[in-house]
């Protein structure tokens, strides 16, 4: 797209949403107004992304009510970082230099995530990871001004540990993408299966490029070692392509699977009638949680946009809360006084009450473990549990140990 173009098409997007309290470009920055800068890779990741939008945008309009925060309007400034760390950082200097934002939020990918927690302690701004994952951003390359929303891989990992248990299987093959993220999960779940189950044994590591796997050789270099049981960590079109290999070659009829995040709606909406039977999974069964909160979130979430919520929604939508219960207690836009507000804060979230650990700026922002299953052709999670982030976290000293001193 030229250039002419591509200012057309943004000031048409501005005008559409600007009321909204998100715009893609900076409003008029008057002292009434909260800004806060998200960054995130919107084009590459749509399915997880445009829900995890909604959700932030819900958030802001219900901050907004009532005279905002502590009498100023909540607005968020959306940039795409194009799935690069580079561009990144570019979009984050803009919004505090240019923006004026009060914080920062967002990131999709964990390099990204651990990218910008960088940008916020060398420029001493406020930064929420939103969804990045790996352990790395709150424990060795953790700082004072970064904060972390979802639960981590440890967190997801030490939730399915207990079900690969029981399983009783001792070759195991794993299946991952080729960067932090994936390589952070696989770490943790060999080093806690060993502690879980001494004489467990790993026979293959499949280490793919993130998006641009490679499913029918993965599906044979498995068969070739023949596993007792598989740990996937693969996600995005990379999960789809691995199923389908899988399914058509009838891999996985005899072998069971543990995978990380494959029971988000994000993963199953695209899997439909493929989804695979039996796989243990972490996920959002939207459908089947009847908690009091999450009755209100869905409700406000379905009357505002006529859709059924994905995880990115729930993502989204509490980061977007978290920030404005941090502001609210905080009484002040200034860094320092967020920084200390976020310390311990409590949030009630779809899922229950949670808080941001003091030790390591984590949320005890939990998940729900349970089977996949088909339904009427699509795929959904059965069986489910929540598990509650606080009760997969390593202990202070542990903690201690693998933060930084401040």
């Amino acid at each position: 797209m030229h250039k002419g173009a591509r200012k057309g098409l943004l000031a048409v997007i501005t005008t559409a949403i600007a009321g909204l309290g998100i715009a893609p470009l900076a409003q008029a920055q008057t002292n009434d107004e909260i800004r806060i800068g998200e960054i995130n890779s919107y084009k590459i990741f749509p399915a997880f992304l445009e829900p995890y939008k909604n959700g932030m945008l819900l958030a802001a309009e219900q901050a907004n009510q009532d005279g905002g925060i502590n009498g100023r309007k909540l607005t968020i400034i959306t940039r795409d970082d194009a799935g690069n760390q580079g561009n990144a950082i570019k979009e984050a200097q803009a919004l505090i230099s240019r923006d004026k934002v009060h914080a920062l939020t967002g990131g999709f990918l964990s390099n990204i995530g651990l990218a910008l927690a960088d940008f916020a302690a060398h420029k001493k701004v406020f930064y929420l990871a939103s969804e990045p994952l790996t352990d790395k951003l709150v424990w060795a390359d953790g700082n004072d001004y970064t904060y972390r929303l979802r639960a981590s891989t440890y967190m997801q990992v030490a939730m399915l540990v207990p079900e690969a248990v029981k399983l009783n299987k001792k070759r195991w093959a794993l299946v991952y993408p080729n960067y932090e993220y994936g390589q952070s999960a696989v770490a943790t779940f060999k080093t806690l299966m060993k502690q879980a189950q001494p004489d467990v044994e790993f026979v293959a590591d499949q280490a793919t490029p993130l998006n641009k796997v490679d499913a029918g050789s993965v599906i044979q270099a498995l068969g070739d070692a023949r596993p007792d049981a598989i740990f996937n960590v693969l996600f995005g079109p990379d999960i789809t392509k691995f199923v389908r290999a899988g399914t058509t070659r009838k891999f996985f009829e005899t072998i069971p699977v543990v995978s990380l995040l494959t029971g988000e709606p994000e993963y199953l909406d695209t899997l439909g009638a493929d989804t695979p039977k039996g796989w243990i999974v972490t996920g959002y069964p939207w459908q089947f949680i009847d908690t009091p909160e999450h009755k209100a979130f869905i409700d406000a979430y379905q009357k505002r946009f006529n859709d059924y919520p994905r995880l990115g929604s729930i993502v989204g939508y509490m980061a977007i809360k978290s920030l404005a219960e941090g502001f609210r207690k905080a009484g002040t836009t200034d860094t320092q006084a967020l920084t200390k507000a976020f310390s311990g804060l409590e949030v009630v979230s779809p899922f229950g009450p949670i808080s941001y650990r003091p030790q390591d700026h984590q949320s005890t922002l939990g998940a729900y473990v349970g089977k996949l299953d088909v339904k009427d052709g699509r795929g959904i999670m059965t069986d489910i549990k929540y598990v509650d982030g606080a009760t997969v976290q390593p202990d202070d000293a542990q903690v201690a140990k693998m933060r930084p001193a401040k």
